[in-house]
């Protein structure tokens, strides 16, 4: 599976920007969508411990692992709320830039509490524990970190390993103009989109493919759901990312696609 991670984000969501896309979560963008990189979830960023490991944080054991075994548990939230029925999985290893997993490899699923818990695996240090994006191809890093593409994470035997919450998001959010790969005007550009269920406030980028800080947006807050450019954007290439948050600044959703126009 490829990388997404635009590493949104916003670059949110780590999700990773090949496609498929493995995102960094979404904070902001995200835990780490193998994606994106504003802000899309209110978390802090996980420590690190001196292995640059992403530390295991407090919690109650469900079970006891085997000797010489470990056991991982999590969680998966959308909106706030648990996500059932969504695929986790370890790698032992994880190609950040083809975005495959290879080595020893587990997956299994959340619960009706959006739970999951791995049960006796091998202890060590394993290159992902990743969470898919619904049923895309996308995965996000189980961190609270912002713009991760990757995290180890390393499981002592005979304890239990206890990962950040993941807070997911969609990749399902519809751009209305300016359509992908159209051609604009410089001036009085309009960019308008579908509300968001859930929807307090959106965040906007427009970037030339040659920098220039005068046709340059940087996650501009939008309450609505259209954004009038006020800039006189110079003829070039553009992208452009757009992220849907909720009043607590959970990160909801991005296109499935970043968008790409030409400005004539």
């Amino acid at each position: 599976m490829k990388l997404y991670f635009s590493l949104l984000l916003l670059a949110s969501s780590l999700l990773f920007t090949a496609c498929p896309r493995t995102s960094t979560n979404s904070n902001g963008a995200g835990n780490s969508v193998a994606n994106a990189n504003t802000k899309a979830n209110a978390t802090p960023a996980t420590e690190k411990s001196d292995g640059d490991y992403v530390e295991s944080e407090d919690g109650t054991a469900k079970a006891t692992p085997e000797s010489g075994k470990a056991n991982i548990q999590g969680k998966v939230l959308y909106n706030g709320e648990p996500a059932s029925g969504v695929e986790v999985k370890i790698c032992q290893k994880f190609s950040r830039f083809m975005g495959e997993c290879s080595g020893d490899t587990f997956k299994t699923k959340t619960d009706a509490s959006g739970e999951y818990l791995f049960s006796n695996v091998a202890a060590g240090v394993y290159e992902g524990l990743l969470v898919k994006v619904f049923d895309t191809n996308g995965y996000v890093f189980a961190t609270q970190g912002l713009g991760v593409s990757a995290a180890k994470y390393k499981f002592d035997a005979d304890a239990t390993y206890f990962a950040p919450v993941t807070n997911l998001f969609k990749f399902d959010l519809k751009l209305q103009e300016p359509k992908a790969n159209a051609t604009v005007a410089g001036t009085d550009l309009k960019i308008k989109w579908d509300a968001y269920p859930n929807a307090a406030y959106y965040k906007l980028s427009v970037n030339p493919a040659e920098y220039d800080s005068d046709s340059t947006i940087s996650n501009e807050r939008v309450e609505g759901v259209e954004y009038a450019v006020t800039k006189v954007l110079k003829p070039g290439k553009y992208s452009m990312s757009l992220t849907a948050y909720n009043a607590n600044d959970l990160k909801l959703a991005e296109p499935k696609e970043r968008i790409s126009f030409t400005v004539k």
